[in-house]
């Protein structure tokens, strides 16, 4: 029988920089987490370790969710668009998902011609990682 993990992988379109975009999604309520990149070894290490892994595009390595911060995602269903080449992560958040220390990347809303933030930190920085 095939590996399952590579039968998924196989069905990945990556693109020319071999990554595919990742969004995190909480999987009993809905709410849009994050947007991440992962590669075909982030692929593999989230489905073996049943917790998120990403490819790091500042630090240039893979990145598990949380190793700094403790805020991890732990996978619940993996999920591919129509084409392939989008991946959507069901995950049960550990905490905060954003590193200002908010539960969602997505805080801020265009309201009325400006940008508004609709969600304010719920932890500090400094405690998340250790700073000052």
């Amino acid at each position: 029988m095939e590996d399952p993990i590579e039968m998924a992988l196989a069905e990945i379109r990556f693109g020319p920089d071999g990554l595919v975009p990742a969004v995190a999604q909480q999987h009993d309520t809905g709410e849009i987490l994050m947007l991440a990149w992962m590669n075909r070894d982030a692929v593999r290490t989230t489905l073996a370790e049943g917790r998120a892994c990403y490819w790091s595009r500042s630090r240039n390595r893979l990145w598990r969710k949380g190793e700094t911060s403790g805020q991890v995602q732990w996978l619940r269903e993996l999920r591919l668009d129509c084409d392939g080449d989008a991946v959507l992560l069901l995950v049960e958040q550990t905490g905060v998902a954003c590193h200002t220390g908010r539960r969602s990347c997505f805080y801020r809303a265009l309201q009325n011609g400006a940008l508004v933030e609709i969600a304010a930190p719920l932890i500090a920085t400094e405690q998340l990682y250790g700073e000052g």
